[in-house]
């Protein structure tokens, strides 16, 4: 078993090692670990290659499709500028709310279908404008979106890495993860908007050059906010009321029919079709060129996704739980054991999405031993992973560089708001997972 230990142990330093020192992609990292840890292993070549191909293919039958609706309605919401839409009304109904607030409320919303770091350049414009405006220092306004996008991207589906992590422990309710990740989320996404808030108070208002045409107003152009938010909140709602019908016999044909309307997979194509209505006048070409460009982005995530899926079926050769149950000093450590394998990895390597596949395959075996393999139990677990693979963005990370970049911060600077602001969210994840865990635990 020592042996098996060290071989994994090495396989991790390789994905560490060769995402982050050599550049490689991580599909060809994720690929040589696994086929390098069945060798190390002992498992025979042909079964290792059955095990991959096992993996490999469960993972894309299990979220596949729900990855692939995700990004095109990340894409369509993009292209129809129904993210703009979604930022204006936000501010106009919170715009009471302190200006960092608003701002990371707008993050947290955007960043459901949208990647951060793709709704960051968006959003970076609006955030100088608003800047400018408001004469409010822009690296309060920066942390606060940069935050208020971290948070959802590794916490609610459909985002890959809570995807992935999901498929990997074997979730089947993915409506509990999205309401106990949106919750969450949302604590962490209010502690990024007071660090940026202290931010503001603290900085000095700088001029900055925005060009007229690009400064940000109510646009009559833009879909109605109403429009723009159904493909992000029918999902979610459709999900959540399947949860419900899933308490009753199916005795009506109606039932089976609601049933099948409300999973995960025909809730987010849905959204999809929801997604198209804010488009142009030219509908046709903008909902071909909206599936194309999300078939392009999907693929590598479906492969980085899919790889962590073959690297988890080697690993699940392991007995690991069988193993780690004759060590009493694993008795208590609980949720921190995977927030620390995450954050070691998202610190070291600089993905969430790897951190949180890798992590959730290593864990899968680990569930039982420390009680965490009811469907409840999966969710702490995924939102320990999740809280951990935000911690912390770093040079490493390519969002790090897209918010200093788009945000107008220098690395000096970035590191001491940015950084600063996904280790405090990391550290008030972890406690707020463990105070929930602890409590479900007392009232269960």
């Amino acid at each position: 078993m020592i042996e098996a230990l060290f071989s994994i142990a090495l396989a991790i330093v390789w994905i560490v090692v060769g995402t982050s020192l050599f550049k490689l992609h991580p599909f060809l990292v994720l690929f040589s670990a696994a086929l390098a840890l069945a060798f190390l292993l002992g498992i025979p070549a042909m079964e290792s290659l059955l095990l991959l191909q096992k993996g490999f293919g469960n993972l894309i039958q299990n979220i596949g499709l729900l990855i692939l609706f995700g990004t095109i309605i990340g894409v369509a919401l993009e292209k129809s500028k129904a993210t703009l839409a979604i930022a204006n009304g936000i501010l106009l109904y919170v715009k009471r709310l302190p200006l960092p607030y608003a701002v990371s409320l707008m993050g947290y919303l955007i960043s459901i279908p949208v990647f951060c770091d793709a709704a960051f350049v968006i959003l970076s414009q609006l955030n100088k404008t608003l800047a400018k405006k408001t004469k409010t220092p822009l690296i309060g306004l920066t942390v606060a979106l940069s935050t208020g996008l971290f948070a959802p991207h590794v916490l609610v589906p459909p985002t890959p890495g809570p995807l992935a992590a999901a498929s990997n422990l074997h979730l089947a309710n993915l409506a509990l993860l999205i309401g106990m990740g949106a919750l969450v989320a949302l604590v962490l996404v209010l502690v990024g908007a007071a660090y940026g808030h202290y931010l503001a108070k603290k900085n000095i208002h700088r001029v900055i050059e925005t060009p007229a045409e690009t400064e940000f107003s109510i646009d009559t152009a833009l879909p109605k906010f109403r429009i723009a938010l159904a493909p992000i909140l029918v999902p979610i709602l459709l999900m959540c009321f399947g949860t419900i019908i899933d308490l009753y016999p199916e005795t009506f044909a109606f039932l089976k029919f609601v049933r099948w309307l409300t999973t995960p997979t025909m809730a987010l194509a849905i959204g999809m079709v929801l997604s198209f209505l804010g488009s142009p006048k030219n509908k046709r070409a903008f909902i071909n060129e909206s599936i194309s460009k999300g078939i392009q982005q999907a693929a590598s995530i479906l492969l980085i996704t899919g790889m962590g899926g073959a690297l988890g079926s080697i690993l699940s050769t392991v007995p690991l739980g069988e193993y780690a149950q004759g060590f009493s000093s694993f008795d208590g450590w609980g949720l921190c054991i995977p927030f620390l394998i995450a954050a070691l990895l998202k610190t070291a390597q600089g993905s969430s999405t790897v951190a949180m596949i890798t992590a959730s395959s290593i864990l899968y075996p680990l569930l039982p031993l420390f009680g965490l393999d009811s469907e409840m139990g999966k969710v702490w677990a995924i939102l320990a992973i999740g809280v951990g693979s935000m911690t912390v963005s770093h040079a490493n990370d390519s969002y790090f560089w897209i918010v200093t970049q788009m945000g107008g911060l220098d690395v000096k600077t970035a590191y001491r708001s940015h950084t600063i602001g996904t280790l405090l969210q990391g550290i008030v994840g972890l406690a707020t997972v463990l105070i929930g865990y602890t409590l479900w635990l007392w009232f269960r």
